[in-house]
C-alpha cells in the first residue's frame, strides 16, 4: 500500500503554530532541539512508509489465528515489531531513566499520527503497552516499575487494559472479577475480561495486563474496583521469566476491520493459580484506570486523524491520475477528450473537505497534547489551568475526530467511485478500520455525555471560557485580513449561538434530559467550533508568512495570476495558500451544520423520548 505523509503540514502545526521551540528549551528536554525532533520525524516517515504501510493489506488479509489458547499475528507483524523495537519507538515519550527518549507529547502525538496512518492494526500493541508501562511506573512502586517497565518501554513485553466483562461492557462496575489477597502480598485473580486488544499475541516475550477486579469485602461498582499488574509470565524477583501465570486466552473476535490486532477473550485463574500485584491502594481502580484510559482516548482520536489523512491522500492522488469526463468550464478553452477528476468541482469540493477536517483534527489533539505537555512544566494556577483544558478536550479529541475520520474516509471512498468500493485501492481498508475508534475506548454517546455532563461544568466553566476567549481574539484578527474576513463572520456567529445554548440549557426544568438527548451535538459543534478557530489562526499565521514570500519575490498580492502562478510553483507557498483555503471551506461549511444542530436543544425538541421504539 502506497502510504503519503503530509510532513509539511506536521511540521507547520507543530512548530510555527504552537512554538515548541519555546517548550524545548525547558530544562526536562535538554537533550532535544528542533533539528533533533525534524531528523526523528523523517525517520518515523521512513519507517512508516518503507515497513508499516507495505505490509498493511497483506495483514489485513491474512488476519490473526488462535489455537488452544494461542494468538498469532501475520509474520510480517513480527518482523517489523523487531524494527519499531530496535528504534526505540515504544518509548517515544517514556521516562529516559527506564529507557525511553523522553520527548515531549506534542512530538509523540505526530508520531502516533504517522504510524497510525500507515498501519493502525499494529500500532494498537503500541498504545496499550506505552499506558500500561506508565500505569506500573507511577503506581506499583519502585521495584515493580524497574521490574516491568524497563522491558515494557523497549518492546520486549507489551502490555493491555482489562476492564470489559461479558455483562459488563459500559457498566464497568458491574464487573465480577475477584482478588484474593495472598500472605506474600500478592493477590490471586480470577475472572474473564473480553475485548482485550493484543491480549495474546507471539511479537513478545512477555503481555503485562492491568486487570481491573474486586477484593472479597469490597462494596459494590466501581468504587469497589482495584487495579492489578497480572503477568502471562510470571516474573521473579531478578527480572527473569518464570512460570506461565494461569493466563489463557480463549478466543479471538471476527470483526470489520483492524483484522491484524488480535481482540481477545482473556480468563485469568482459570487453575486457580493466577497472581497479580496491586497497583496503588484497594478502591482505586477506576481512578488509576482512568489515567490509561484517558491518555488512550487521546490517541484513539490521532488514529482516526491519522487514518482519515492517509485517506484522503491516497484519494487526492487517485484523483490526479484518473481520467473522466471533459473540463467543466467549457469556456476556459480545454479541448482534452478526458480530463483528471481532480478538475470536476464536486471532487474538489470533497477533497478539500477532507484535507480541512484532518487539519482540523490534527490541530485539536496537537493542542491538546501540547497543553498536556506545560501541566507537567508548570507550577499552580497555570499548572491547574493547562489540567483543565486537557480534561476539557480529552472526550473531543476521542470522538470528534473519530467520528468526523470516518466521514473522511466515506468521502475518500466517494472519490474513487466504484473502484473505491473494491479491494484493488485501499479506501474500503481505511473506512473498515477506522469506525472502531468512534467505539473503543468509551463510545462517543459516553464521551459526549462526560463532556457536557462533567467537563463543561468543571470550575465553573473556566477551561471552556478559557478557550472562547482565546476564539472570540482569533476571529477580531481575522476579520482584518480580507480573504479571511467572511470565515472569521461566520465562525463568530457559531460562537455566540454556541454560548447563549451553554447558558441556557442547566436553567432548564428538565436539564438532565435535555443534556442527555443534546450532548452529541453539542460536543459536535464544540469540536467544530475549535476546528474553525485553530485553522482561522492558523491561516492567519500562513497569510502573513505568504505575504512575505510574495513581497520578496516582488508580487503584488492583490495580482491573482501572478499570484497564482507563484504559489503552484513554490511548494512552501502551495502550503500556505492551502492553509488559508482549508479556514475558509472549514468555516462555512463544516461550522454552520455543526451549529445548526444546536436547533433541537434550543427548540427543547424530545420526539426521541415521546416516540414508541
Amino acid at each position: 500500500m502506497t502510504y503519503s505523509v503530509d510532513l509539511q503540514d506536521l511540521q507547520f502545526q507543530l512548530f510555527e503554530w504552537l512554538g515548541l521551540d519555546g517548550l524545548l528549551e525547558h530544562p526536562k528536554f535538554e537533550d532535544w532541539d528542533r533539528e533533533g525532533i525534524e531528523m526523528v520525524l523523517n525517520e518515523a516517515v521512513e519507517l512508516a512508509t518503507r515497513e508499516l504501510a507495505t505490509i498493511n493489506v497483506e495483514c489485513d488479509r491474512q488476519g490473526v489465528t488462535w489455537e488452544n489458547g494461542e494468538v498469532r499475528v501475520p509474520p510480517a507483524m513480527v518482523k517489523a515489531w523487531e524494527l519499531y523495537k530496535e528504534g526505540g519507538w515504544v518509548g517515544s515519550t517514556s521516562s529516559p531513566e527506564l529507557g525511553g527518549l523522553g520527548m515531549p507529547e506534542s512530538v509523540g502525538t505526530v508520531l502516533n499520527d504517522i504510524f497510525s496512518g500507515a498501519n493502525l492494526s499494529f500500532c494498537l500493541v503500541v498504545l496499550l503497552s506505552r499506558g500500561a508501562s506508565e500505569l506500573i511506573e507511577h503506581h506499583g512502586g519502585e521495584e515493580l516499575k524497574h521490574r516491568f517497565c524497563e522491558k515494557m518501554i523497549s518492546g520486549e513485553w507489551t502490555g493491555t487494559m482489562c476492564l470489559t466483562e461479558p455483562h459488563a461492557g459500559s457498566d464497568v462496575g458491574a464487573s465480577t472479577s475477584r482478588a484474593e489477597r495472598q500472605e506474600d502480598g500478592t493477590y490471586l485473580i480470577s475472572g474473564e475480561k473480553i475485548f482485550i486488544t493484543s491480549g495474546e499475541h507471539d511479537m513478545a516475550d512477555n503481555i503485562i495486563h492491568a486487570v481491573l477486579a474486586r477484593a472479597p469485602d469490597a462494596p459494590n461498582g466501581t468504587k469497589g474496583l482495584s487495579l492489578f499488574a497480572v503477568p502471562k509470565i510470571w516474573v521473579n524477583e531478578d527480572g527473569s521469566l518464570g512460570d506461565p501465570n494461569d493466563v489463557y486466552c480463549a478466543g479471538v473476535e471476527h470483526k470489520l476491520g483492524i483484522h491484524a490486532s488480535p481482540t481477545c477473550s482473556i480468563i485469568f485463574g482459570r487453575e486457580g493459580t493466577c497472581r497479580g500485584y496491586l497497583l496503588g491502594e484497594e478502591g482505586q481502580g477506576m481512578a488509576l484506570m482512568f489515567e490509561m484510559m484517558n491518555a488512550a482516548r487521546i490517541e484513539v482520536g490521532v488514529q482516526g486523524a491519522a487514518v482519515a489523512a492517509a485517506s484522503y491522500e491516497a484519494a487526492r492522488a487517485y484523483a490526479h491520475e484518473r481520467a473522466q469526463m471533459r473540463f467543466w468550464d467549457r469556456r476556459a478553452g480545454r479541448k482534452e477528450a478526458q480530463v483528471p477528476i481532480v478538475e470536476h468541482p464536486d471532487v474538489r469540493r470533497m477533497l478539500l473537505t477532507s484535507s480541512a477536517y484532518v487539519q482540523a483534527m490534527r490541530a485539536v489533539l496537537l493542542r491538546t497534547a501540547y497543553y498536556l505537555d506545560l501541566s507537567r512544566q508548570s507550577e499552580g494556577d497555570q499548572k491547574e489551568l493547562y489540567r483543565s483544558l486537557v480534561a476539557l478536550l480529552t472526550p473531543v479529541c476521542k470522538a470528534w475526530a473519530s467520528d468526523w475520520g470516518f466521514r473522511v474516509t466515506e468521502w475518500s471512498m466517494q472519490v474513487y467511485g466504484g473502484y473505491g468500493y473494491t479491494s484493488d485501492y485501499p479506501a474500503e481498508q481505511y473506512l473498515r478500520d477506522v469506525k472502531i475508534t468512534s467505539i473503543y475506548e468509551g463510545t462517543n454517546g459516553i464521551q459526549a455525555l462526560d463532556f457536557v455532563g462533567r467537563k463543561l461544568p468543571m470550575n465553573n466553566g473556566g477551561a471552556v471560557q478559557h478557550l472562547m476567549k482565546e476564539l472570540i481574539g482569533t476571529v477580531a484578527e481575522g476579520k482584518s485580513i480580507p480573504t479571511l474576513h467572511s470565515a472569521a463572520e461566520r465562525l463568530s456567529a457559531g460562537l455566540v449561538r454556541f454560548s447563549k445554548i451553554l447558558g441556557d440549557l442547566p436553567e432548564r426544568r428538565d436539564a438532565g434530559l435535555s443534556i442527555m438527548l443534546n450532548a452529541v451535538p453539542i460536543m459536535d459543534c464544540f469540536g467544530a467550533l475549535l476546528g474553525g478557530g485553530f485553522l482561522l489562526q492558523q491561516a492567519i499565521l500562513a497569510d502573513h508568512r505568504l505575504q512575505i514570500m510574495l513581497t520578496e519575490k516582488g508580487i503584488d498580492s492583490e495580482d491573482a495570476e501572478a499570484r497564482r502562478a507563484f504559489v503552484t510553483e513554490n511548494e512552501r507557498a502551495t502550503h500556505l495558500h492551502n492553509k488559508i483555503q482549508n479556514a475558509v471551506l472549514f468555516n462555512h461549511r463544516a461550522v454552520p451544520p455543526a451549529v445548526g444542530q444546536l436547533v433541537a436543544a434550543e427548540s427543547n425538541e424530545n420526539a426521541s423520548m415521546a416516540a414508541i421504539l
